[in-house]
């Protein structure tokens, strides 16, 4: 949902990494230039994955009905790619802590309800709408200063994917993957709910997207 945030404008890229680069110089070398293990499972619980097809929709006013998921706090799963289990997204443990805690982050808000501008005059909201959420996990990760609506997302970063985290963004949306796991207000194109995910409109955890045709993707180098 395209707000102009009440805040100062977007800052230069250079000046939104809040933390050092922990990530490798190179894609699939994974955080800190160690090697991966050849496989890596969760360590409980069980989770379903799959890709799906969606338009440019802000996902609309929903009513957050579901009880927030219990977890642990800070879940990390062994690998480079994150997983859900049981409504709660567990952090790859080779990822660098900036993605580490863009994922934890975007937990603290899955299933609070979708509110039109919500995240825009201060990161921390009663509720979110798409480019909101979007800020607060860029925020968590020393990305992003001060909130931006999905225009402002064009000048966010450079152009293209990233290794861990890459924002798509129309002048009406916006949504994020990060490692492998979509968070989003919008559910447009899904052909089921993933596996203990929440209902409703507001930010999700939910399956990565097959087709985003109609997106410009934008990334951190070295993100």
């Amino acid at each position: 949902m395209r707000v102009k945030h009440l805040l100062i404008p977007s800052l230069a890229v250079g000046a939104l990494i809040g933390a050092p680069v922990a990530a490798a110089s190179s894609h699939g070398s994974g955080g800190g230039g160690v090697a991966p293990p050849s496989s890596g499972s969760p360590t409980t619980g069980s989770s379903t994955t799959s890709t799906t097809t969606a338009t440019n929709s802000t996902g609309g006013v929903g009513v957050n009905g579901a009880a927030p998921p219990v977890g642990p706090v800070d879940p990390t799963v062994p690998g480079m790619v994150a997983k859900i289990i049981d409504g709660v997204a567990y952090a790859p443990s080779y990822a660098p802590i900036q993605v580490q805690r863009a994922i934890w982050a975007g937990d603290a808000i899955d299933t609070d309800p979708y509110i039109w501008g919500g995240g825009h005059q201060d990161f921390k909201a009663k509720g979110y709408d798409c480019s909101g959420s979007v800020s607060y996990v860029l925020h968590a990760a020393g990305l992003l200063k001060v909130p931006d609506d999905s225009s402002d997302f064009f000048s966010w970063g450079k152009r293209g994917k990233g290794q861990w985290i890459t924002v798509y963004t129309t002048n009406g949306h916006a949504f994020v993957e990060i490692a492998g796991i979509r968070l989003d207000t919008s559910s447009e194109g899904e052909t089921h709910m993933l596996a203990g995910t929440a209902p409703g409109s507001g930010p999700r955890w939910r399956p990565l997207l097959q087709d985003t045709g109609g997106f410009q993707p934008r990334h951190v180098p070295g993100f």
